[in-house]
C-alpha cells in the first residue's frame, strides 16, 4: 500500500464515508466531489480496485483501494469512540 493511498484513505475517513449497513459503506471520491462508491470490507466499484489485477497481476497482492482502507479506518476510529 503506498504511502499517497493511505493518505486519501485517512482524509476520506474524517469526513467522507457513511455507513449505510452493517458491511455496507458509501465513501466520497478523493479526485471528484460529485463521485461516491459503494464499499464492503473487501470490495469497491471505484475504477481503482477493478483495475487492481491488471497492474499488479501475479504478485500475490489483494486488491485493495483508498476507499477500502477509508473504511477500515473509519470502522477502527468508530471502535474507540465506542470504548
Amino acid at each position: 500500500m503506498s504511502a499517497g493511498t493511505i493518505k486519501k484513505a485517512k482524509a476520506l475517513a474524517k469526513d467522507g464515508v457513511v455507513m449505510i449497513d452493517d458491511d455496507l459503506f458509501q465513501v466520497k471520491s478523493s479526485s471528484d466531489p460529485s463521485k461516491s462508491y459503494m464499499v464492503t470490507s473487501d470490495s469497491c466499484d471505484c475504477q481503482g480496485f477493478k483495475n487492481f489485477y491488471k497492474f499488479h497481476h501475479g504478485k500475490g497482492l489483494k486488491a485493495n483501494c483508498s476507499h477500502i482502507e477509508a473504511v477500515k479506518i473509519f470502522k477502527s476510529e468508530s471502535v474507540k469512540k465506542t470504548k
